[in-house]
């Protein structure tokens, strides 16, 4: 494992659009739909102080469903006052309806890891919308197995471990990223790291993994897809951000975009236009985590 670039200073931020508010506050649940949650919850938070300034929810039925709720409050003193507000939501809300709840602050992002190889649009994607103030969150690492990227990502000041993986050590790639990863980060996000990801690996790094492909699969499988595509004449190409569990390429999608082509589009058209739908549609899942939004329900998403 070698560091190719040590942290250099924090680069300056703007914010626009991100609440970074320290009395800022999110509340996501999700329950056994039945009457009652809404008016709970919006009591225990006005009894707290706080004031809610959105609130979404949405049931998947109409009776016998499964309900989300996702609340944005604000509340003087947050920080010191979230111990006894999570103590007292589970026990006077959470409890009594059966919910389960995550409680966050917008003030404190989160930590996040990102694994690449060479392909790099997507990576430079995420590190430029960083820094520009759109993702809230703290970038810990950058994890490859090559090192072609180091120079790339040096300039945003941000560590870049080379750790080469095969299927041949995958295993001892595996326990190393897992070594660098453990209690430092709060996601990881695969930006295009063309590597298995094994169900071990997912059973010990307890975080969510975000992973980002085209949208042929299950079809044009393996290398060239933009090529096979091209081949069989597709009119239609996209992306998929979703959720990786140890059902390779199935886990829960959070979001997806598409764009048309024809004819006269060549096989390097469709690369070009695959990268540019892939920057999004990762960058607006990642968003949507960073900011609390997904809820996850059996193979699906709600992202509110």
């Amino acid at each position: 494992m070698t560091a190719l670039a040590t942290t250099a200073t924090a680069l300056p931020r703007a914010t626009p659009g991100i609440r970074s508010d320290a009395d800022h506050g999110r509340l996501l649940i999700q329950c056994a739909d039945q009457p009652g949650i809404v008016s709970a919850i919006s009591t225990f938070l006005t009894q707290a102080g706080a004031n809610i300034i959105s609130l979404d929810q949405f049931s998947t039925a109409e009776a016998g469903g499964q309900f989300f709720q996702r609340t944005e409050f604000h509340l003087p003193g947050l920080t010191a006052a979230r111990p006894d507000l999570e103590q007292g939501f589970a026990a006077d809300v959470a409890e009594r309806f059966g919910m389960s709840f995550r409680l966050t602050e917008a003030a404190k992002p989160k930590r996040v890891a990102i694994l690449v190889s060479k392909t790099d649009h997507c990576l430079l994607d995420l590190l430029w919308r960083h820094r520009r103030g759109e993702l809230d969150m703290t970038v810990a690492m950058v994890i490859s197995n090559h090192p072609d990227l180091a120079d790339a990502v040096r300039p945003f000041g941000v560590p870049y471990f080379h750790i080469p993986a095969t299927r041949d050590n995958r295993a001892e790639a595996e326990a190393r990223i897992l070594d660098l990863l453990a209690g430092n980060v709060d996601l990881v996000v695969l930006a295009r790291y063309m590597q298995i990801i094994t169900p071990d690996f997912l059973e010990q790094v307890g975080v969510p993994l975000i992973n980002i492909h085209h949208s042929f699969l299950p079809a044009f499988i393996g290398a060239g897809p933009y090529q096979k595509a091209k081949d069989r004449g597709v009119k239609l190409i996209g992306a998929t951000a979703h959720y990786v569990t140890a059902d390779l390429d199935e886990g829960p999608i959070i979001e997806q975009d598409v764009v048309r082509v024809d004819h006269r589009h060549t096989a390097a058209d469709l690369a070009r236009l695959g990268a540019d739908v892939e920057r999004a549609v990762l960058s607006r899942a990642v968003r949507w985590h960073l900011e609390d939004r997904v809820a996850v329900h059996g193979n699906t998403t709600i992202a509110f």
